[in-house]
């Protein structure tokens, strides 16, 4: 029977056959070809009696991610405040890209509005064309209009800590208990509460995974495909990249950039044309002889 992986812990796989969830061990072969089970895995399992099974096989993968380890990701969900904790748009950023390189979208979420409205936040990912919608798990604001948009979807949530990851969950979802963590003030940023990757399903029929925050994506998602394809991660550079006066121009400093061209008129935000420069610079000392998986 086939079923999706909604939990990975200590060698355990718990898949959601539809029916039941098994508790499940992986076939040796995996370990022995390299290949780990990921949560959001569609799995072929062999059902042992008793609520335990064998995963036999993963089926085709939409994308993976190595931390969190996730795979078949719909989008990510980005969670963000302009209270405390603030949020870096560099990490906004960041994310964003891994998401373009893994072919999968970005809502972001800019929690806590009830404090602090991130208009800021607001008007850079607005007009660089992210869907990024306002919401409060303290009052309830906006978590109306977020329903349908996770709804038939496979979503990942993550953001920096104290943010509100859990805490949105748990307001979306009465049945939800999720341990939520207190922000310390002194520090401005909160207590890990997430501590393995989870698939949990909502009422309103969306799938979403709670992982730890943005700590968890690091230098292993910086890659040779990344480096390659970083201007296209971007989207708001689209319209320009083949304008350029130079075949490979880089965007960084090059004469008759169409991409700095339209930085110039306003038409690229100044944090986000910032945010490529210092991801151009964490992956320029790559190099084609370096192997790193995508």
């Amino acid at each position: 029977m086939e079923g999706r992986i909604q939990k990975a812990l200590s060698g355990f796989y718990y898949v959601h056959t539809g029916g039941v969830v098994l508790t499940c061990r992986a076939r040796g072969k995996f370990r022995r070809e390299g290949i780990s089970p990921l949560v959001g895995d569609r799995v072929e399992v062999r059902d042992l009696g008793g609520g335990e099974g064998v995963v036999e096989a993963i089926l085709p993968r939409r994308n993976a991610f190595s931390r969190p380890a996730v795979a078949n990701i719909d989008q990510l969900v980005v969670i963000a405040s302009a209270a405390i904790p603030r949020t870096d748009p560099f990490l906004i950023d960041r994310i964003a890209a891994i998401a373009a390189l893994k072919n999968c979208e970005v809502l972001l979420l800019l929690n806590k509005c009830d404090l602090n409205g991130a208009n800021d936040l607001y008007g850079i990912y607005h007009a660089a064309g992210f869907q990024t919608l306002r919401v409060s798990a303290e009052t309830g604001e906006g978590l109306e209009a977020l329903q349908p948009l996770l709804s038939g979807k496979l979503s990942a949530f993550t953001g920096n800590s104290g943010v509100g990851k859990s805490s949105i969950l748990n307001a979306l979802d009465p049945e939800f208990h999720l341990q939520v963590g207190e922000v310390s003030e002194a520090l401005g940023r909160g207590r890990h509460t997430t501590r393995h990757v989870e698939l949990y399903r909502l009422s309103c029929g969306a799938e979403v995974v709670d992982s730890p925050g943005f700590s968890s994506f690091e230098t292993e998602e910086l890659n040779l495909e990344w480096k390659r394809r970083l201007p296209e991660t971007f989207r708001e550079f689209g319209p320009y990249l083949d304008r350029c006066r130079f075949v490979g121009c880089s965007h960084t400093k090059e004469k008759g950039c169409a991409v700095r061209e339209a930085l110039r008129r306003g038409e690229i935000q100044p944090s986000r044309y910032e945010s490529y420069l210092r991801l151009y610079e964490e992956l320029k000392p790559l190099r084609e002889w370096q192997k790193k998986n995508p």
